[in-house]
């Protein structure tokens, strides 16, 4: 006998049929326990989601999105400020070069604000209402080169920090006003070879959930803050080296995290209604798997739009699958 033209397909086979096997009795055992207890098997549902995206959040993107970009040795390296939040909640340091030196880059951080530069990032939403316009400039304003440690920084129309040290050419220290472990955001410069610079992101927070508005910004730092400030890198370094993306293609990017997000919650949502099946927890793992690749991995804009479209036909498959087995 040839053992891969006999044996290997007929392993193959036996695994196909175990699969339609176990598949089966998951269907029949979450029908089971649907009808017997309706609230527990929508929650079971929820959780056989929500367990490997929090397994995967925990242990593979929060350690990469909390130091994207950055070496090692940046990671470890003592900054400016880290004295002032001794034991944060949230430690990130993130890390870019640039094609300029620490003089060329340093008024384009120090001008940054809402109502200001803007934040170079998604200006659709940082940006929005801003006085000064919804695009992020393009070019040093002088007005906002004059700034000294205690000026406000507006980061937006609800929420400000102030400056708590400005060294020229070298780094800034915006502070947030929680007492006694206040939230530091520290923007530094480093000369690097053949007349480079890395620009070094290092953020330290306490968690403070004492109001609804608290409890948002402390939600968005911890899962969203990664997206906005590897986009303000991008952004100095692309003003820098004077190559500005359009702001469409922003939006495009915008729109495709936004949309894996609701593409997730919206499978969550089909698993409670239409209960465990084989179909809708499968749909519910694929999108969040598309959610985590979109939010925390390096996925091109093309990918993760190709994604968001996989998943809303996956969302749709099942949905009229679901509906076609519910009928009598």
């Amino acid at each position: 006998m040839n053992f891969h033209q006999e044996f290997i397909p007929g392993l193959s086979c036996m695994g196909v049929k175990s699969l339609r096997i176990i598949g089966a009795n998951i269907n029949e055992r979450a029908t089971q326990i649907s009808g017997a207890h309706p609230l527990l098997a929508r929650g079971l549902a929820i959780l056989t989601v929500l367990l490997p995206v929090t397994f995967g959040y925990l242990e593979l993107c929060r350690p990469y999105q909390l130091h994207w970009g950055a070496t090692a040795a940046e990671i470890e390296r003592p900054m400016p400020g880290d004295e002032l939040n001794a034991d944060p909640s949230f430690l990130a340091t993130r890390a870019i070069t640039i094609e300029g030196s620490p003089e060329e880059v340093w008024p384009w951080l120090l001008q940054m604000g809402y109502g200001r530069a803007g934040f170079y990032g998604y200006d659709l939403l940082e940006n929005a209402g801003s006085p000064e316009g919804m695009r992020s400039a393009d070019e040093i304003i002088p007005r906002f080169q004059n700034f000294v440690a205690g000026d406000v920084v507006p980061i937006s129309a609800i929420v400000n920090m102030t400056f708590h040290t400005i060294e020229s050419n070298s780094h800034l220290i915006w502070l947030g006003s929680d007492a006694p472990n206040p939230g530091t955001f520290t923007w530094a410069v480093y000369p690097f070879d053949d007349g480079r610079t890395r620009l070094v992101s290092r953020i330290r927070w306490s968690y403070h959930p004492t109001s609804i508005r608290a409890f948002a910004l402390e939600l968005f730092t911890e899962f969203a803050d990664h997206i906005a400030v590897r986009k303000i890198l991008q952004g100095v370094k692309q003003r820098v080296e004077r190559n500005i993306e359009p702001m469409w293609i922003q939006n495009v990017e915008f729109f495709t995290l936004l949309g894996t997000l609701f593409i997730f919650l919206t499978a969550l949502v089909l698993l409670c209604w239409r209960g465990l099946t084989w179909r809708t927890w499968g749909t519910g793992v694929a999108a969040a798997g598309i959610w985590l690749a979109n939010w925390y991995a390096p996925v091109p804009t093309w990918l993760g739009m190709l994604l968001a479209l996989s998943a809303i036909g996956a969302l749709f498959v099942t949905h009229r699958a679901e509906r076609a087995f519910a009928k009598p």
